[in-house]
């Protein structure tokens, strides 16, 4: 179906931060993936596990129990804070687990008609319910008519929710820590705190969608870490397979108590395939000193960024957190529409959304590979 348009160009091989086409030629990958393949291509851990576990078992039915399913669940639950996880196969059908809880949690309170405040210009994925709780109309464009069960609220604004208060139907606040697919939009520091304790205060549920912002994204394993709290709902995927599709969605308290027996399921969620791979990820997270790595090539790609693109008049700013990029641009000095593919030309892959240059490169990323990134933006929009 003619849903995608792919860009002229196939990819045969992957290596790190890099992926080499059909013709040979090499690109650095400043996107992995969309943010899926945040420890490189074909790292080594990941890739003994997948090769190790395919050579025992691919596939069983949740009927039955999963080893590494349950040893995944433990550790991911102690490293988030979290009581229980459901594993899926993406980030919006973990999404859609979490909204399915709010609805559950609703009923527990005996509201008939529950609303979710999300953000306007958020992104929760494509499946109808997670589509009507996005907050852009290109993306729901076509697909109405949507379900009403949400309300769009001003992202960064914590009055926006607070006038909310005395709507006794408002069961959850659902949002991205930062928002990427908008073009890494970066709250102030006090946002989410100020949103967990509206939640607290109001008895909602605090839903943080961490599809493409966790998974050491920001520089710690889950964003919302850099203010201490503990959200409700946590929703995982991206990055959390580094390029074998898995989701997770993570509850604490009451959240965690509301799926229970055929309330919910997944024929292919927490396969042992899948979770070996994730497995994996957690083992470079925790041996490995990957999330120094972020921040300090976070710090260098800032200072590298000012130095040659500073005074860039068609640059408006940068917005970074951790080796999430975003450059806003003046859409009058620069042709924002044809970025990706002149980038494409000299070997670099990025995303543009509206007149931002995204990027997510592998967190495993070096200087010499910044140098290079700094010295290809500078030919793409000048120095």
């Amino acid at each position: 179906m003619s849903n995608y348009s792919p860009l002229e160009v196939t990819f045969i091989k992957g290596d790190g931060c890099w992926l080499t086409d059909s013709a040979g030629d090499k690109y650095l990958d400043a996107l992995s993936g969309i943010g899926v393949v945040n420890l490189g291509h074909c790292h080594p851990t990941i890739t003994k596990n997948l090769v190790d576990q395919s050579q025992k078992l691919l596939h069983t039915s949740n009927v039955y129990r999963i080893e590494n399913q349950e040893i995944l669940a433990k550790k991911i639950c102690n490293l988030a804070n979290m009581d229980k996880v459901f594993f899926s196969n993406s980030g919006a059908e973990a999404n859609e687990v979490a909204i399915k809880i709010a609805r559950l949690y609703a009923r527990s309170k005996d509201i008939e008609n529950p609303i979710i405040l999300t953000a306007i210009q958020s992104f929760h994925g494509r499946t109808m319910a997670t589509l009507s709780a996005t907050g852009q109309n290109k993306i729901q464009a076509g697909f109405s008519p949507l379900m009403s069960e949400f309300i769009h609220v001003n992202y960064d604004d914590i009055n926006a929710v607070n006038q909310y208060k005395n709507n006794q139907d408002i069961v959850a606040v659902m949002v991205e820590p930062i928002q990427g697919e908008a073009g890494v939009i970066i709250p102030k520091n006090d946002y989410l705190d100020k949103l967990h304790k509206t939640c607290k205060e109001n008895g909602w549920l605090l839903i943080l969608d961490g599809v493409q912002t966790c998974m050491g994204r920001t520089g710690k394993l889950f964003a919302h870490e850099h203010n201490e709290i503990t959200p409700d709902i946590l929703c995982l995927a991206k990055g959390l397979g580094n390029g074998v599709p898995i989701g997770a969605c993570l509850a604490k308290g009451i959240a965690s108590e509301l799926l229970t027996p055929r309330t919910h399921g997944s024929t292919f969620g927490g396969n042992p395939l899948v979770t070996a791979a994730a497995l994996g990820v957690l083992d470079v997270f925790q041996n490995t000193e990957v999330l120094n790595n972020v921040n300090k090539m976070s710090e260098y790609f800032k200072s590298e960024f000012e130095s040659k693109l500073g005074k860039n008049k068609a640059v408006k700013e940068l917005r970074i957190k951790g080796l999430m990029i975003g450059i806003g641009l003046d859409g009058n000095k620069i042709d924002c529409s044809q970025l990706v593919k002149n980038a494409l030309k000299d070997k670099l892959l990025i995303n543009v959304t509206g007149n931002s240059i995204r990027m997510l490169p592998p967190l495993i990323i070096s200087k010499e590979e910044i140098d290079i990134l700094i010295s290809k933006l500078v030919t793409l929009i000048g120095s």
